[in-house]
C-alpha cells in the first residue's frame, strides 16, 4: 500500500509540474520572445554570403570563413540563450502574481516545490526549442558552405599542381570545419550554461522586488562568473603564505555556489575544428545539473517562507 501510494504521489508531482511547464513555456510564447529568431536568422543567413579580409594563404581563407560562420553562429546563441534564460525567468513570477494565477496554482493546493521546478522547466524548454531551431539553420548554412568552400579549394589545389597527399590533407581539414557532432555537442553546451542561469534567475526572483532587479543581478553574476576562476587563484596564492587550508575551503564553497562559467569556454576549441570528448561533455552535463537543482532548491527554501 505504502509503495502504491509513493508511486502515486511521484506520478501526480510529475504531472502537475509538466502541467505548469507547459503553461510557462506557452506564456512565454505569446509573450513573443520568438521574434528574437529573425535576428539570428538574418546574421547566420548573412555569414553565408559575407567573405571577410582574410591574411592567411589562399589555402587557408575557406577554412576562415568556415570558422567564421561557427563563432558567428554560436556567439549568437550564447547570447540569445543567456538573455532569454533571465530575463524570461524574471518575468514569470511577477506576471503569476499581477495576474492573481500564482493565488489560484497554490490554493489547489500545489506544492511550491513543483511550481518552481515547472516554471523553469517551462524556460528550459523554451530555450531548448529555441537554440534547436538555431542549430538546424546554422548546420543548414555551413553544410551549404562547406561544399562551397570544398569545391574551391580543391581546384585552386589542382591548378597549382598539389600532390595527392596535400589535396588529402586540405580536404580533412575543411570537412573538419563543417558540421560534425562536437559542433552538436557544443550547442548543448550553450544550453547548459543557459540553464545555470535560468535556475540562478529563478533563485533571485523569490526575493526580489522587481523583473528589473532580477534581470541586473543575475546579468552581474553572469559576468563575475567568467572570472571566479581567476579570482580563486589570485586568492589562493594569497592565502598559501597564511592560512591556506581556509583559503582552499572558501575558494571550495565559492565554486559550489557561484558557477564558474570558464568551464564553457571548451566551444572556443570546437570553432577551431577540434573535436569534443565525451568526458568533458559529461563533466559540463553533471556541472549544469548540480547548478539547476542546487538553485532550484534553494529557490524552493526561500519561496516556501513567503505570504501570498
Amino acid at each position: 500500500m505504502s509503495t502504491m501510494t509513493a508511486t502515486t504521489s511521484q506520478g501526480s508531482h510529475l504531472s502537475r509540474i509538466l502541467v505548469i511547464a507547459l503553461h510557462a513555456f506557452t506564456q512565454l510564447v505569446r509573450m513573443k520572445v520568438f521574434y528574437f529568431l529573425a535576428v539570428f536568422a538574418v546574421i547566420a543567413i548573412a555569414s553565408n554570403f559575407f567573405d571577410l579580409p582574410q591574411h592567411e594563404g589562399p589555402e587557408s581563407m575557406g577554412v576562415s570563413v568556415l570558422r567564421s560562420i561557427k563563432s558567428w553562429s554560436l556567439g549568437t546563441m550564447t547570447l540569445f540563450s543567456v538573455v532569454l534564460s533571465i530575463v524570461a525567468t524574471a518575468l514569470l513570477l511577477p506576471k503569476d502574481v499581477e495576474d492573481r494565477t500564482l493565488y489560484t496554482i497554490l490554493a489547489k493546493p500545489v506544492p511550491r516545490i513543483d511550481y518552481l521546478a515547472g516554471k523553469l522547466l517551462g524556460v528550459l524548454l523554451l530555450v531548448f526549442v529555441s537554440l534547436a531551431l538555431m542549430d538546424v539553420l546554422m548546420t543548414a548554412v555551413l553544410q551549404i558552405r562547406t561544399s562551397m568552400v570544398m569545391e574551391q579549394q580543391l581546384a585552386m589545389a589542382a591548378e597549382m599542381g598539389w600532390p595527392p597527399d596535400a589535396i588529402d590533407s586540405l580536404r580533412v581539414e575543411t570537412l573538419a570545419q563543417g558540421p560534425s557532432w562536437s559542433l552538436q555537442g557544443a550547442v548543448f553546451a550553450v544550453f547548459l550554461r543557459a540553464s545555470v542561469m535560468a535556475s540562478l534567475a529563478l533563485l533571485i526572483s523569490t526575493f526580489s522586488t522587481s523583473t528589473l532587479f532580477t534581470t541586473i543581478i543575475s546579468f552581474l553574476i553572469y559576468f563575475i562568473g567568467h572570472f571566479q576562476a581567476d579570482a580563486r587563484d589570485v586568492y589562493l596564492q594569497a592565502g598559501q603564505a597564511g592560512e591556506g587550508a581556509f583559503a582552499r575551503l572558501a575558494s571550495l564553497v565559492f565554486s559550489l555556489v557561484l558557477p564558474d562559467f570558464q568551464n564553457f569556454n571548451v566551444i572556443d576549441a570546437v570553432i577551431e575544428g577540434q573535436a569534443m570528448p565525451l568526458l568533458v561533455l559529461g563533466k559540463l552535463t553533471l556541472i549544469g545539473v548540480y547548478y539547476a537543482v542546487f538553485f532550484t532548491i534553494a529557490s524552493w527554501f526561500i519561496f516556501a517562507e513567503k505570504e501570498f
